[in-house]
């Protein structure tokens, strides 16, 4: 699940167009300052309200990956119906859906998510986006994605767990948030750009964030997946079976 082909090359077999063609097209420069600026804000509110209705408790109950899938593609399709005029009121509910979906994800996979560690484990899954055709090294992949932000998330769940509060304006949020949302925001703009594409044609907005919620949600159980493992064995156990399996996989 979390070498999966990256989420560029999904966007891309889904409207069948060549990577490069798809993503050769540059997006104007108010809508790349849109998604970033969208992106940024829907990160810092919508984790609290996508944790706020699950019964953290129920760890053994089943995700429930479809009925979250649903709720993205009708974002996705009433975003789609106002074009890129509908992408600001899109991408909040969007991004909250998905961290909700992720959320109960980790929570279906043990994950305390009173736990500040849990709760900023759920953003890190918006920064994998599966191994691409350019990684080729030992420190590419599941791990180094996580070791990107390694030192932000342990600084950030410090303060949480001072605070009791995820407040906007402490700096080890802050930069946690700018860093999760610069790389996300590359996996908006490729969606947008696959959208903006003429050929795409009958591929709607509503599919291809079903697309997307299901990316994020493999990227998601995959991850936490690990984390249970590194619960109960130890992170430097699970880390050595994962570059054995990979190996053995000729990943």
């Amino acid at each position: 699940m979390l070498e999966s082909p990256g989420l560029a090359a999904q966007l891309a077999n889904a409207v069948g167009a060549p990577m490069e063609y798809v993503f050769a097209r540059r997006l104007p420069a108010p809508v790349t300052r849109l998604i970033q600026s969208s992106t940024r804000k829907a990160l810092e509110q919508s984790l609290r309200m996508a944790t706020a209705t699950l019964d953290a408790r129920a760890r053994s109950k089943p995700a429930r990956n479809g009925v979250h899938t649903a709720a993205v593609a009708t974002t996705g399709a009433v975003g789609g119906a106002f074009g890129l005029f509908g992408l600001a009121l899109e991408l909040p509910l969007t991004i909250t859906v998905i961290l909700r979906s992720i959320a109960d994800i980790a929570r279906s996979e043990g994950e305390p998510l009173d736990d500040p560690g849990a709760t900023l484990a759920c953003f890190e899954v918006l920064t994998m986006g599966g191994r691409s055709a350019r990684d080729d090294g030992a420190e590419s992949g599941y791990f180094a994605a996580r070791a990107v932000l390694a030192q932000q998330v342990a600084a950030a769940a410090e303060y949480i767990a001072a605070h009791g509060v995820m407040s906007k304006g402490a700096p080890a949020i802050v930069q946690l948030l700018a860093a999760i949302a610069s790389r996300f925001s590359i996996n908006i703009s490729q969606k947008i750009a696959v959208q903006s594409v003429p050929v795409v044609g009958a591929v709607s907005g509503a599919t291809l964030n079903m697309l997307f919620m299901r990316h994020f949600q493999r990227m998601a159980r995959g991850h936490f997946i690990v984390r249970r493992l590194e619960r109960r064995y130890g992170a430097e156990a699970v880390r050595e079976a994962y570059a054995a399996s990979s190996a053995a996989a000729g990943i």
